[in-house]
């Protein structure tokens, strides 16, 4: 398997370390991992919702969550519809990209990809660049109706011809769709040398049900600001130009291979893999 990416590693840790808006476990929410999820998702090891609590308050105080929420509701979650995208949505996401843009983890971010010769060092067409990485919309199937984007994907979810669920990598999506019992937790996925993961593990293996359909495994960090993931997929993203892109990396204690996909220009998918686990 694939060596451990020392450099990405290194920056990627920097990044968690300046990442004042991510959220502590056990301090800013609370999650109740329950039992182990079933091989086949027939059966539901988890009766109550992975998170017990989050701290609501300091999530609209932080205007990369607050704008970050706004996008949630921007899109048509089923394949196949094209998306209609209005202008009040597309000022919502760049109030979002202007947002993380301030912060310390996307201007690490920033400097790395200048450095490597990845991005422009004019903030306005570094954002243009990312506006067209993650926003700009494609059609996921053949055909011409474009009805996904990287953003929609990863960090919404989205579900394709009623039979599976796409995406939907971002742990605060997962909370507010569980609050409205859209999402149902049915237990968490452990790893190989770690047989129960711990209610302050920061990533994630687990399976759900959202809309009726079932994720039989999906990863994700939680916690993390969406600065941070938004950094780290975009970096991966245009260090590589393969149809699939899979980094080796360790931050904190966690063996991650981070995966992601393009679709042309733009990001196809993208989360994260516990090493230790089956991947997606």
């Amino acid at each position: 398997r694939k060596a451990l990416n020392h450099e990405l590693s290194k920056l990627f840790n920097e990044m968690w370390d300046v990442d004042v808006n991510r959220f502590m476990p056990g301090k800013d929410y609370a999650i109740e991992l329950q039992g182990k999820a079933s091989d086949n998702a027939t059966r539901d090891s988890a009766a109550r919702h992975l998170f017990h609590y989050v701290n609501e308050e300091r999530m609209k105080s932080i205007k990369t969550f607050a704008t970050f929420i706004s996008l949630l509701d921007n899109y048509e979650t089923s394949t196949g519809v094209a998306e209609v995208v209005t202008p009040e949505e597309i000022a919502e996401n760049n109030h979002f990209l202007d947002a993380i843009l301030e912060t310390e983890v996307m201007k690490l971010a920033h400097q790395y990809l200048i450095k490597k010769n990845l991005a422009e060092p004019n903030l306005t067409d570094f954002k243009s660049q990312l506006y067209d990485i993650w926003f700009q919309l494609y059609a996921r199937k053949e055909g011409n109706r474009l009805d996904s984007c990287g953003f929609e994907h990863v960090f919404v979810g989205e579900t394709s011809r009623g039979k599976q669920i796409l995406g939907l990598h971002n742990w605060v999506q997962f909370y507010l769709q569980e609050k409205r019992n859209q999402i149902d937790y049915k237990g968490y996925v452990a790893r190989k040398n770690k047989n129960r993961p711990d209610k302050d593990d920061q990533v994630l293996s687990l399976q759900f049900t959202w809309k009726g359909l079932v994720k039989p495994i999906g990863s994700t960090f939680i916690g993390v600001s969406p600065e941070f993931e938004f950094a780290l997929y975009t970096i991966i993203f245009l260090l590589s130009k393969e149809s699939v892109i899979r980094e080796r990396v360790k931050i904190e204690e966690y063996e991650l291979q981070i995966v992601v996909c393009r679709h042309g220009q733009h990001i196809g998918t993208a989360y994260p893999v516990l090493l230790g686990t089956s991947g997606e």
